[in-house]
């Protein structure tokens, strides 16, 4: 007796296209890693609301959440690039203090105006960036061992700089660096009018680049999410906006070291997206005889990673001073592992190729708020350590899972 095989039962639209949820679902799990941290941000936001009875995002708390962590969130930045490449820096720590030292030296000692410190610290990170790059890119040194000894060489030179002593005050200038507002403009509004209009521009920032990548997707025939939902993602975006700028504005406005924040999120975010040396770290991080076989210049790129990480640090030790108001023997302890954390956290992963800038500062983010939230509710430091921790390895246990799900 002749059977016919029973066709597949269609899931599809009369329209040809498939269901809304099965979409969302699918755009879900392909991007389970970042959407996860940001969920686990969100959720974290909202219990410590409740628990500290609306006091973590009070403007005053917002603002000052944004300046305590800044150092962090721009060492994740970097970090996220250098764990990408397949690589590790434990020095940044000790480097965040030596430049911290050096830019005191440079304003307090010998009375050098801030901006031409600032530059000069700078070139300092890069150089120490570059002398660690060549030894791991150029002499195959293994970046651990490398930044290891730099972790102590660093940390010895600045006792040695400072001759075991803090020194201070910085300029009014360099301090506003951490602890500065942009400027007030324009006429009495009861918000901080600079604010509002940065908040404007980011909005449409944001808009205007998903409806360009919702057109360039459709012009490719990739898969979309369906418009209602892609209008209701944009609202949920316009708003999340909307309400952390009126946040701001209704205080100060927004912290220098939050433009500095974004300079780098934009700047670095763009490198790693579309240009040519951003794909090559990601190729090297993913499979590094496969990216040579391509052509890729893995001891060029590899050297410019870490100049950059070293770059970075002098930037994240200066605001790092700045906000101290002073250059410190014991700067920077523990940099290295709350940078390394944020990286994990924000979806970076253990065998290097994957990961985002935004994905660093959503890391950073995830422990800047556990610590601010702990604290306002009174968790000891001693258990604050072990939560973080747990945090960390919930996070890395998730990017295992779901490696092992997606090979399933």
């Amino acid at each position: 007796m002749r059977t016919t095989a029973t066709p597949p039962k269609d899931t599809t639209s009369p329209s040809g296209t498939q269901p809304p949820l099965q979409v969302l679902t699918r755009s879900v799990r392909t991007n389970m890693r970042q959407y996860g941290m940001l969920i686990a941000l969100v959720f974290i936001v909202v219990l410590f609301q409740v628990w500290t009875d609306g006091t973590l995002l009070l403007p005053n708390n917002v603002s000052n959440l944004i300046q305590q962590n800044g150092y962090i969130l721009i060492l994740a930045i970097g970090m996220m690039i250098v764990i990408i490449s397949g690589h590790i820096d434990l020095s940044v720590g000790s480097l965040v203090a030596f430049v911290g030292a050096m830019s005191a030296v440079m304003m307090v000692k010998h009375d050098m105006p801030w901006v031409l410190a600032l530059v000069l610290s700078l070139l300092i990170g890069a150089a120490a960036g570059a002398w660690q790059g060549y030894f791991i890119a150029y002499l195959g040194i293994p970046s651990f061992i490398v930044t290891l000894a730099g972790m102590l060489l660093f940390r010895g030179l600045t006792q040695i700089v400072l001759g075991g002593q803090s020194l201070s005050p910085f300029p009014e200038g360099f301090q506003k660096i951490a602890k500065g507002f942009i400027p007030e403009m324009g006429p009495y509004t009861q918000y901080h009018n600079p604010t509002l209009l940065i908040g404007l521009a980011t909005v449409v920032f944001l808009l205007l680049r998903e409806w360009r990548d919702r057109k360039r997707q459709l012009a490719y025939e990739l898969e979309v999410l369906p418009a209602g939902l892609w209008a209701a993602k944009c609202v949920a975006m316009t708003a999340a906006v909307v309400a952390f700028t009126l946040t701001l504005a209704s205080f100060h406005g927004v912290p220098v070291v939050m433009l500095i924040m974004c300079a780098l999120l934009l700047g670095l975010g763009y490198v790693m997206r579309n240009a040519v040396v951003g794909r090559h770290v990601y190729a090297l991080g993913g499979n590094k005889a496969a990216a040579m076989l391509s052509g890729v210049k893995d001891k060029k790129v590899t050297f410019l990673v870490f100049v950059n990480m070293g770059v970075l640090a002098a930037l994240a030790g200066c605001v790092y001073a700045a906000r101290l108001n002073a250059g410190t023997p014991q700067a920077g302890l523990n940099f290295e592992l709350e940078a390394i954390a944020a990286a994990f956290i924000g979806g970076a992963s253990m065998s290097g190729g994957v990961g985002t800038v935004m994905g660093a500062v959503i890391g950073g983010l995830v422990l800047g708020v556990l610590n601010n939230g702990m604290s306002l509710v009174g968790i000891g430091t001693d258990y604050q350590q072990v939560i973080k921790g747990l945090v960390l390895l919930a996070a890395v246990g998730f990017d295992v899972w779901n490696k092992r799900k997606a090979g399933a």
